[in-house]
């Protein structure tokens, strides 16, 4: 099919009057036969992409998605379009699900799963027998251990994929720099996928951040951005007694203003989204426990009175301000020691004893027990990253004897190593980015792989500079270059005369440029 028929298809059954070029490239290679990686930011239209890719295929289109106030939404917008759709999720009775597969036999109907539903039998079974022309993956930066909110259920994805032998698989997510993106292509088994990087650029949104000296200092800002930014505000913290905190300090003020993190009940978080959500709270105070799948346009500012541990997880929750595309604010506080806090918190903490005991027992057959939870899910998915393992399709782990134990415990103890190193250089980056004096949104975009030189003029630095200096770029940000030291990597980004480069192996390193010259530091790959 042609751009141009694309296009039509659009208008007439999504109503669409027109397609960004990254929607239509991604919809032409699905249609094509290809696998697709789209990284498109909130509003950018991931979903016509897999809904107009669904049409155009045979069978129906498996769209797996995390949560059911996201699927009913997905499956609200589709039904008013007039296209066949169904949702099976925990809330369903058997007979209702039993229903509903019936339904998805039927050829263009879109069949919204949770990752657990896959799981089931019957379910797999009903699916692969309706013969999928497409299996999609929101927010598929879930798989990844790279981004900010690694879903164990995402694991076995690549698995009840090949069982329901769909020809076409697609990843969809809003934030995604490299490291998460080479997770999902080998987590999802994406085959040479055409990979589409969205527009990130937020013009909208204004970019500060703020260096507190301490708690009392970091509370007397909370104060002044809740009398400074107008309108509907979420503030997030690192931990729940810094939520509470915040929340509490904000009340003192004044402000009407509600708490949600996941130590509170189903109830109380009900009620707080629904203050946020229909405005008798102007403020939520809130861990990023709040956030995925709420669908409010007009909030008007985020501060994180934390930093985040990457800029993935910092761009994508920034991003839940202003989705309307109307002014918006997004600011940052932090003190140095928050860097080492969060250092801590991030270190890739795979225990050789809990890969070991999970090696011993799944290479002779016995059943993993003996091991807390997030150890047992840790030791799991080294094991399956490194080939030892492998995710069979109703969740369980099977060895593969690609590696004996003695081997998977070196290759483990390496691979740690090496994650933290990429960790340490992800954190630094955040770090970085709030010292940063340059343009901000040139630092984001660029982290993401967009060549953007700036100045922006709506960040706080570009506001209170004068002119931009002078620079010398010799080489392309994107391009790839080799060190003798670091191996290959990726030209991110400028600052002055300072070049930042992602090493396929070492994570990201700044360089001076002029040393980089005089001493034949980089070449071209």
């Amino acid at each position: 099919m042609s751009d141009d028929a694309i296009r039509e298809l659009a208008r007439r059954r999504l109503g669409f009057d027109r397609l960004r070029p990254g929607q239509l490239r991604a919809v032409a290679a699905a249609n094509g036969g290809r696998d697709v990686l789209a990284v498109l930011p909130t509003g950018g239209g991931k979903s016509a992409i897999y809904e107009l890719a669904g049409l155009l295929r045979d069978g129906p289109t498996v769209v797996v998605s995390p949560l059911i106030a996201l699927q009913d939404d997905q499956l609200a917008h589709l039904r008013t379009a007039g296209l066949s759709a169904i949702v099976l999720n925990s809330q369903q009775s058997a007979s209702e699900r039993a229903s509903a597969l019936v339904d998805s036999f039927s050829a263009n109907t879109f069949v919204f799963v949770s990752p657990e539903q896959l799981a089931n039998l019957q379910t797999r079974e009903a699916l692969r027998r309706s013969r999928p022309g497409l299996f999609v993956v929101d927010e598929a930066h879930l798989i990844s251990q790279w981004g900010h909110d690694f879903r164990t259920d995402y694991m076995r994805l690549g698995a009840q994929a090949d069982a329901l032998e769909a020809p076409v698989r697609m990843a969809l997510t809003a934030t995604a720099a490299l490291p998460v993106r080479q997770e999902i292509g080998r987590r999802l088994g994406l085959r040479e996928p055409e990979v589409v990087i969205g527009n990130f650029d937020r013009p909208h949104i204004e970019l500060s951040a703020r260096r507190v000296r301490s708690l009392e200092d970091r509370h007397h800002e909370l104060e002044r951005a809740a009398s400074e930014l107008a309108g509907a505000g979420i503030v997030y913290a690192a931990t729940h007694a810094d939520a509470e905190a915040a929340r509490d300090v904000l009340a003192a003020a004044g402000r009407r203003v509600t708490l949600y993190h996941a130590g509170l009940s189903a109830r109380a978080r009900h009620e707080a989204m629904t203050a946020f959500l229909d405005g008798s709270a102007r403020i939520i105070a809130a861990t990023v426990a709040f956030g995925m799948g709420i669908d409010k346009p007009d909030v008007r500012w985020v501060l994180h009175a934390d930093p985040p541990a990457s800029l993935d997880a910092y761009y994508q929750e920034l991003g839940r301000a202003g989705r309307d595309e109307q002014a918006a604010h997004a600011r940052l506080l932090f003190r140095a020691e928050d860097f080492g806090m969060a250092r801590h918190l991030t270190s890739r903490s795979v225990g050789a004893t809990a890969v070991a005991h999970a090696a011993e027992r799944l290479s002779t057959g016995r059943e993993v027990d003996g091991l807390g939870r997030r150890q047992l899910t840790a030791a799991l998915v080294r094991l399956v990253d490194l080939d030892a393992a492998m995710w069979e399709v109703d969740g369980e782990v099977r060895w593969t004897g690609a590696l004996s134990v003695a081997q998977a415990l070196r290759a483990s103890a390496a691979e740690t190593e090496r994650e933290n190193e990429v960790e340490r250089s992800r954190l630094e980056m955040m770090r970085r980015y709030a010292e940063h004096t340059g343009c901000r949104r040139s630092f984001l975009l660029s982290y993401f792989g967009q060549n953007y030189p700036g100045p922006c003029g709506r960040c706080d630095n570009d506001q209170a500079r004068a002119a931009e200096v002078p620079r010398s770029e010799p080489f392309a940000v994107g391009g790839r270059v080799l060190s003798e030291r670091w191996g290959e990597g990726t030209v991110q980004r400028y600052d002055g005369d300072q070049l930042t480069v992602l090493f396929d192996d070492h994570g990201y390193r700044d360089l001076l440029v002029p040393l980089v010259l005089e001493r034949g530091l980089l070449r071209p790959a």
